[in-house]
């Protein structure tokens, strides 16, 4: 069999076809004017109270896109969105897309170095750039940066409880639940704070902007195994075409659910998830923190959701939660898992509580917006596999040495090509040349294993990722920030299982401490010193949990550090 002959079309559930490519020949903006339009009265976002109809919703982004416009932000500019999964950020996403700007998800768990480093990257090439964050983090970091930001022109600030009934917010800021931070000015920057200035502020009719389905809807960034973060283009076509294939994998409907996910929308993975229940006119339930699970589990009684979407470690963490026993097995239809492995074990404790068969694993990633591989709604789920390639999907393993093709059974990188492969990075054709191939190929870095049936399982990662609760941490530029310390002369990271969360890992570091520095023999000191220095440089998930000194790491051949060596020893 060849992977040129899509064999695996064969164990697709029998209504899945190849969508006619004229289905994708569109533009966000259009698809979800439907919902606007039929279901104007209809529950679009619950936030901690708060209700939001899709009538209100499409007025407020409309809002958000007169307000761009009207503080000098064109078509082709970009908006960074550096909150939590609140109301605003859904408000930001419609907004900029109605005024032709494009959107790039802005991690609120950045440091100051890494926000720097992205919004600058978004301004190269003559682009202005906005930003929408929490006023915890324009005190906190955009204050410190703002002079470095040459291409950053508008601020918007906004907090975690500002759509919370009042109440409820002055009682989170309180109790310290609700981060918050003075918002002041900023010299050769304009800021407005949201709440004050303006909702309610601005012209809530749709703005005249013509919109393509070539035109650049996301700057999405995404690690690299060397070198900084880089920015992946998606287009409209590309993002409505992977959100329509997906669609036809499950059967949705119009109208017809209620969805609640814990993947943030900064990750590619939660704004596709967001953007899927509007496209449908579903319903939704904002999740700011993943990690409280008693709230997640009292919204799911409240509104019923019918399809959830999260990371595997989230669902392990409500599984321990007790409360989770109340959900009633005809409550749930879906539960999508991806961005990393979901145990064997944790699958059947948690499919006791919600039905058989009711897991979807997928796998896709952010340079392929982001769904390619999925296990069926209706035929075999194969535990510990990612399923049959999607429709309008073709794919291959390759020899990564070779570049030749690997037979059936034989481990080789997956390699996509569809129409939702990313038009390239951002500024960075070399890199765009390096990812996807003359033939139109993406080269993801990951390995796999297909079986007869067309199944896939990933054997491998990229050699150096490691998954930290469905984030991906890439060692060797984690390395090359940490090494900056004094202390340091080599340093080795990898990824241990973590004993809390079966199938997420924890950072290791093995250090080797440069002979020239002066200490006074106190190693745990030492290695509080270093920890405090990671998490000023580094993102939370980045930091490493366990820190060994070693006298000599283990190298290859060559001279580079033998991992291997290291994950054996572990």
């Amino acid at each position: 069999m060849s992977y040129k002959d899509r064999f695996w079309k064969s164990n697709w559930d029998s209504h899945i076809k190849d969508l006619d490519p004229r289905e994708f020949n569109t533009s966000f903006n259009e698809t979800i004017r439907r919902t606007f339009e039929e279901l104007p009265e209809k529950l679009a976002i619950a936030f901690y109270g708060t209700e939001i109809s899709y009538g209100e919703l499409d007025k407020l982004s409309n809002e958000f896109a007169h307000m761009l416009i009207e503080n000098g932000m064109k078509k082709g500019d970009v908006l960074g969105i550096n909150v939590a999964n609140i109301p605003e950020y859904v408000i930001g996403i419609l907004g900029a897309m109605k005024a032709g700007v494009i959107v790039s998800g802005v991690s609120p768990l950045l440091s100051a170095v890494q926000i720097q480093y992205q919004l600058n990257d978004l301004g190269s090439g003559g682009k202005q750039v906005a930003l929408l964050t929490l006023d915890a983090i324009f005190a906190g970091h955009i204050t410190k940066i703002y002079t470095k930001l040459p291409s950053l022109k508008l601020v918007i600030t906004t907090s975690v409880g500002g759509f919370m009934p009042k109440m409820l917010a002055k009682l989170g800021k309180l109790v310290g639940k609700i981060p918050k931070g003075k918002v002041t000015p900023l010299e050769g920057k304009t800021v407005l704070e949201y709440h004050k200035v303006v909702k309610g502020k601005y012209s809530d009719e749709l703005p005249d902007v013509k919109i393509s389905p070539d035109d650049i809807i996301f700057i999405q960034y995404t690690g690299g195994t060397t070198g900084p973060p880089k920015g992946a283009r998606l287009s409209h076509r590309n993002f409505v075409a992977d959100i329509k294939i997906f669609q036809h994998w499950l059967s949705w409907e119009f109208g017809t659910g209620f969805g609640l996910s814990g993947f943030p929308f900064f990750h590619i993975a939660g704004v596709f998830t967001c953007a899927n229940v509007i496209m449908l006119g579903w319903s939704q339930v904002l999740i700011p923190n993943p990690r409280d699970t008693d709230h997640i589990i009292k919204e799911m009684l409240k509104y019923r959701p019918n399809v959830l979407a999260n990371v595997p470690t989230l669902y392990q963490m409500i599984i321990k939660n007790p409360k989770f026993k109340k959900i009633d097995k005809d409550m749930i239809k879906y539960a999508v898992s991806a961005a990393a492995p979901f145990p064997k074990e944790s699958q059947e404790i948690f499919e006791g509580v919600i039905g058989k068969g009711k897991i979807i694993e997928l796998y896709g990633m952010t340079e392929t917006s982001p769904l390619t591989i999925g296990n069926p709604s209706r035929g075999t789920k194969k535990l510990g596999h990612v399923g049959l390639p999607f429709p309008n999907v073709e794919f291959k393993l390759l020899d990564p040495d070779t570049g030749k093709e690997v037979p059936l059974g034989e481990p080789g990188e997956i390699c996509i090509k569809g129409p939702m492969v990313m038009e390239g990075y951002h500024n960075k054709p070399e890199e765009t040349k390096k990812a996807i191939d003359s033939d139109g190929f993406m080269h993801s870095g990951d390995v796999g294993i297909m079986d007869e049936e067309g199944y896939v399982r990933i054997a491998d990662r990229t050699k150096d990722m490691i998954i930290v609760g469905g984030f991906k941490v890439f060692s060797a530029k984690l390395e090359d920030t940490l090494t900056k310390h004094p202390a340091i002369e080599m340093i080795a990271t990898i990824g241990v299982p973590n004993p809390d969360r079966p199938g997420s890992e924890i950072v290791k570091a093995f250090i080797q401490i440069a002979p020239d520095y002066e200490f006074d023999g106190d190693k745990e000191a030492l290695k509080e010193n270093i920890t405090a220095f990671a998490k000023e440089k580094c993102s939370p998930y980045e930091v490493p949990k366990i820190i060994e000194f070693t006298e000599e790491l283990p190298l290859t051949v060559v001279g580079k550090v033998d991992k291997k060596v290291l994950r054996k020893s572990e």
